[in-house]
């Protein structure tokens, strides 16, 4: 890949991270449930999901996930169980301390943690689709595929461990400020309804 076409794709990979989805929101309940350490976890999932689907299009079964009205539809609503089923058992959360008294974020396994992540980026036919009408644009055929592949990959990892990092922070910070049940139980319905809202997206969106 030359440098000003890797150039190109680095601008483009920030406005991906950046732009809010389940992926913003599952970094930012993380890090409010689970203080940033911890919650950082769910990112490292959320780039093996986005890694998922960068090889599913690199050996072909994105075309036919975008080509198959079954494949498509299967992965979609899976996708969107999911995000909803997330929203409910976060709305449904107790209004229990977020933290423990030593400070310490509430112990939830690191390897749970990373599977939501991955299933959040993974079963997104949306990424998929997007994957395929971004990544042409920068790949030169007439070179080896495996090595651009590799360096879009490593280049959307980078981009959003940083992003996420930034939104994991956001919200362990404001975990240090929630204190009263009433706050912790509005705190859960909001990121249980912004998952909800997450899947109702996904599950309006058709191909082009």
């Amino acid at each position: 890949m030359e440098l000003s076409t890797w150039i190109a794709f680095f601008a483009a990979a920030w406005a991906i991270s950046l732009s809010p989805g389940a992926g913003a929101v599952a970094a930012m309940s993380a890090g409010l449930n689970h203080g940033f350490r911890r919650g950082y976890v769910m990112t490292l999932g959320l780039v093996a999901g986005i890694w998922t689907q960068i090889l599913v299009v690199g050996i072909g079964l994105g075309a036919l996930i975008a080509a198959s009205s079954l494949a498509f539809t299967v992965v979609k609503w899976g996708g969107v169980a999911y995000l909803v089923w997330l929203g409910i058992k976060q709305w449904r959360a107790p209004a229990a301390p977020m933290v423990a008294a030593d400070g310490e974020a509430v112990a939830v396994s690191p390897r749970e943690l990373f599977v939501r992540g991955w299933i959040v980026n993974a079963l997104n036919p949306k990424g998929t689709v997007f994957l395929l009408a971004v990544v042409p644009q920068f790949l030169n055929v007439g070179q080896p595929l495996l090595p651009q592949y590799a360096v879009i990959a490593l280049t959307l990892a980078f981009t959003d461990l940083v992003v996420m990092a930034g939104y994991t922070a956001l919200a362990a910070r404001v975990l240090r400020t929630l204190k009263a049940p009433g706050h912790i139980k509005a705190m859960n319905r909001a990121f249980g309804a912004l998952f909800v809202a997450a899947g109702t997206l996904l599950a309006f969106f058709k191909r082009a």
